[in-house]
């Protein structure tokens, strides 16, 4: 699995990908639309969610799956379901699409508020929530590829 252990490092990536014209998704969206669900993301874990799981749900599952993501240091999730309730997904262009997410994770990184509960894991601090964008980035990240 490959990791990024930290927000520069996902930074590198997404910066390489917003250069490359040969980055593509080998599987499920397109790179844009990949780039837009993980901006969509992080932008809801400063601004809400549109939709959450039950609150039982979120104090239970989805809180013991998030613990045993961050135990292992990785997530597995469906690479092609929707964050519940987010508009579709649209974008056809990678860069325009990698400068919002860049954006979005600048935001989080300076961001001194009250973060919004994730809409299945539930409240989560600042270093869970660094944690969780980084996992789900690198588990979108196992699809997708940049040919020399």
């Amino acid at each position: 699995v490959a990791r990024l252990p930290t927000l520069a490092a996902a930074r590198a990536w997404i910066e390489q990908l917003a250069l490359s014209e040969a980055a593509r998704s080998t599987q499920g969206w397109p790179l844009a639309q990949v780039l837009e669900h993980a901006a969509q993301s992080v932008e809801y874990s400063l601004d809400g969610y549109p939709e959450n799981k039950p609150e039982w749900f979120r104090h239970s599952a989805g809180a013991l799956a998030f613990a045993v993501f961050d135990r292992v240091g990785a997530m597995r999730h469906s690479l092609s379901e929707a964050i519940p309730g987010a508009p579709a997904l649209v974008a056809t262009e990678a860069t325009s699409t990698a400068l919002r997410l860049l954006q979005a994770l600048a935001r989080f990184e300076t961001w001194t508020g009250t973060l919004a509960p994730h809409f299945a894991y539930g409240a989560l601090d600042k270093h869970a929530y660094t944690r969780a964008h980084l996992m789900h980035l690198a588990d979108h990240r196992r699809w997708i590829e940049i040919a020399v």
